[in-house]
């Protein structure tokens, strides 16, 4: 009879330890990735998440500035948001791709062009691009650019 007690009682307790060490490792691994989302969630917060002034959201390269060109220059353009958040400045250089069509260059960048812009926020709110589209023809509803 003692010896059926003691038997209980150590597998009760190999029981009870085993558990607690399987919840205690799967809380440690929890507790290293940092995030559910794991790499996907990280490489968010690297673009889109923390960041920016005054804790803005940033735009690295996935939401294009969209709207009219309303001044151009020979390294900038000037575009009116069509959201209706005023206007954004863009740079671009000789090596920035600039599409429409077909190819285009820097002298289809006229003023009253629709564009969609994608590229880096500038700390002075300007944005330097690596590419234009003029005239954009991703539309959705209510006849305005698709935005990722």
């Amino acid at each position: 009879m003692k010896n059926t007690k003691i038997i209980l009682i150590t597998a009760i307790l190999l029981i009870a330890f085993a558990g607690g060490g399987f919840y205690a490792v799967t809380k440690y691994q929890q507790s290293q990735r940092g995030s559910p989302r794991g790499e996907a969630g990280q490489i968010f917060r690297q673009f889109n998440g923390q960041g920016g002034q005054n804790n803005q959201a940033r735009r690295i390269g996935f939401r294009p500035v969209t709207g009219e060109i309303i001044n151009r220059d020979d390294k900038s353009i000037t575009v009116k948001l069509q959201d209706g958040g005023g206007s954004k400045i863009v740079l671009f250089s000789d090596s920035t791709s600039i599409n429409k069509a077909s190819e285009g260059s820097k002298d289809d960048l006229k003023e009253g062009s629709q564009v969609a812009v994608f590229g880096a926020d500038n700390s002075d709110g300007s944005v330097t691009t690596q590419s234009i589209q003029l005239n954009p023809q991703n539309r959705g509803m209510f006849n305005q650019p698709i935005i990722l």
